[in-house]
């Protein structure tokens, strides 16, 4: 039977809808971070309401103490909890067809062709956009961009809120952070001896950070402090394809290797001179449960002056931290 092309967008957006678990799997396994997530159960979706609320705990029980037989326990009220909120922010990745197109891959084989090379094209682009916002301090495209590391992790804690919390006025919302001059961020004599003193920073009895995440030019400065010593990777990470070594039992993972800028995506990777020490039992990724690598809707959607149709590849959520306080930055672009 001969294949209809006035249904190939329906065909389009059914192999979306059909494919967006694959697509969300593809981003989070391609990306260290959400890889990590995922394994500590951090990638929650939510599924409604103005805000992502991000519960949190600031402060110990004031009822606890020691006691001795018949003395009396306190059992007043202990405010301890309250959440951090984040906007809902919004990704697309339009898949579209001309009317021309679809007369010229008229048989069956070459529109599932075409098809396949615009999705793959379109779940590359959306990769690139979540992977590049999860790195973003959540201005880019007029401040529609995820709240990603740069925001969440600063190299000054107290410049401006996060999460709606003031960093300046709580203690406790302020990240850990190491700014050092460029010639000793980056001089392979002095990193681990800097490194030391961050990590020390973010230890809490059992809690620390679990990973690393460097870009090209901190990491090379690490592996040169290495050199003369036997070095150690993660064979889970690598089995997954990520080159990661060790600092204490973290993973340090690259992350700014080669990568190609574009409008949509602005680069993906950590920032120059920057490792991120990521204690990720605080860090989620929340994704819409009806918003997480889908099409926008099932029906196809006809341009009113032009001869096209249009799928659209669509997600919503937001990057959000529980504890700041467990993060540290590590900041080699001093002057």
């Amino acid at each position: 039977m001969a294949f209809a092309n006035t249904n190939y967008s329906d065909i389009l957006a059914t192999t979306i809808e059909n494919r967006s678990r694959k697509i969300a799997d593809n981003v989070t396994n391609n990306n260290f971070l959400l890889r990590q997530m995922q394994k500590k159960g951090n990638i929650r979706k939510f599924s409604g309401g103005h805000k992502i609320l991000q519960e949190l705990s600031f402060a110990e029980n004031v009822n606890g103490g020691w006691y001795s037989g018949y003395d009396l326990l306190p059992v007043g009220v202990s405010d301890v909890i309250s959440a951090a909120e984040f906007d809902i922010k919004q990704a697309a990745v339009p898949v579209v067809i001309s009317g021309l197109e679809q007369l010229q891959n008229a048989g069956r084989e070459q529109m599932i062709d075409l098809m396949e090379a615009r999705l793959k094209v379109a779940e590359s682009t959306m990769s690139n956009l979540i992977n590049a916002g999860l790195y973003s301090d959540g201005t880019g495209a007029g401040g529609k961009e995820i709240d990603g590391l740069d925001v969440a992790i600063p190299v000054d804690p107290t410049a401006a809120a996060y999460g709606g919390i003031d960093g300046n006025t709580f203690t406790f919302w302020q990240n850990a952070v190491s700014d050092n001059l460029a010639a000793a961020g980056l001089d392979p004599t002095l990193i681990q001896g800097l490194w030391n003193e961050l990590w020390s920073k973010l230890v809490r009895g059992g809690d620390r950070p679990d990973i690393i995440m460097a870009d090209g030019t901190v990491w090379n400065t690490y592996v040169a402090s290495l050199q003369a010593q036997q070095q150690f990777s993660n064979t889970n990470a690598a089995d997954a394809g990520f080159m990661t070594l060790k600092f204490m039992d973290a993973d340090v993972c690259l992350d700014g290797g080669i990568y190609f800028p574009s409008a949509a995506s602005g680069g993906v990777g950590a920032q120059a001179g920057t490792a991120f020490f990521l204690n990720t039992d605080y860090i989620h990724y929340r994704p819409h449960s009806a918003r997480n690598m889908v099409p926008l809707s099932p029906n196809k959607r006809v341009s009113v002056n032009q001869d096209a149709e249009t799928s659209i590849l669509c997600w919503a959520g937001n990057l959000t931290v529980s504890a700041r306080a467990m993060q540290g930055r590590y900041d080699a672009n001093g002057v």
